[in-house]
């Protein structure tokens, strides 16, 4: 009679068609994520930057705002510089005549300084077709002139159109919109931009790792596919007959 397999292996067996399983649903993930992280940076400028189109953006209030940026990338140091992420670019392009001022700066610092001016907060954005949600926050008081302050970390101002450059980096900064004289009624067309170096090695270390994986996924399943060999047991038609003397 054959001998049965034991049923640890047949439970093994099982696992390891799970896992490669599981293993393959993650390589598709990381390759999918991999190829569309690819062809963002193949959209990059002749500057290096992936941009927006350049869309309206206006407010009645003191100034517009991106509200909190939390910039905490967590990624291995050959993919990211802590210290610096890449570049943002803003393209501001004033309505009106009256010049313009764009600033980036620490969070906190943004919202003591706006704090009791009435300003907007761009909460939500939509592309094709474009459209802007704002949060309104109320306010009485007319802002201090945004050029007299001391904790902006990159800021640009002046007639006609400006552009803002920054080196992105570890921490929550806001991103601020204003008339440069500090007064009411905003009106502006932006384009952003973003310049990031580690686009390239992380779409590349997310096909490399999807790879990997599915190729982890093929021998766990091909081992768990894979027949067991059958017992010889003693009296088997299988069991090797002793030569005639």
């Amino acid at each position: 009679m054959p001998a049965t397999t034991p049923q640890p292996r047949r439970t093994a067996r099982t696992l390891a068609v799970i896992g490669g399983a599981v293993a393959g649903f993650l390589a598709v993930g990381l390759l999918i994520a991999g190829g569309v992280v690819l062809w963002v940076n193949g959209k990059k400028d002749d500057a290096g930057y992936i941009a927006t189109a350049s869309e309206p953006f206006a407010t009645n209030a003191y100034a517009m705002t991106s509200g909190d940026l939390d910039v905490k990338l967590d990624a291995p140091g050959w993919i990211v510089n802590r210290d610096n992420y890449g570049k943002v670019r803003l393209k501001v392009s004033p309505h009106g005549g009256k010049p313009v001022f764009v600033g980036v700066a620490p969070t906190r610092d943004v919202e003591a300084y706006l704090g009791r001016s009435a300003h907007e907060t761009v909460s939500n954005i939509s592309y094709s077709p474009f459209s802007a949600a704002y949060s309104y926050h109320e306010g009485k008081r007319r802002p201090g002139l945004p050029t007299a302050q001391p904790f902006w970390a990159a800021s640009v101002h002046g007639s006609g159109a400006q552009t803002l450059t920054w080196n992105v980096k570890h921490g929550s900064w806001s991103i601020v919109v204003m008339n440069a004289d500090g007064s009411a009624v905003v009106d502006t067309a932006i384009s952003a931009g973003a310049r990031l170096p580690f686009l390239a090695a992380l779409g590349w270390g997310s096909v490399g790792g999807g790879l990997l994986l599915l190729a982890a996924a093929g021998g766990l399943v091909f081992v768990g596919q894979r027949a067991p060999r059958r017992a010889v047991t003693a009296g088997s038609p299988l069991e090797t007959q002793p030569a005639a003397a």
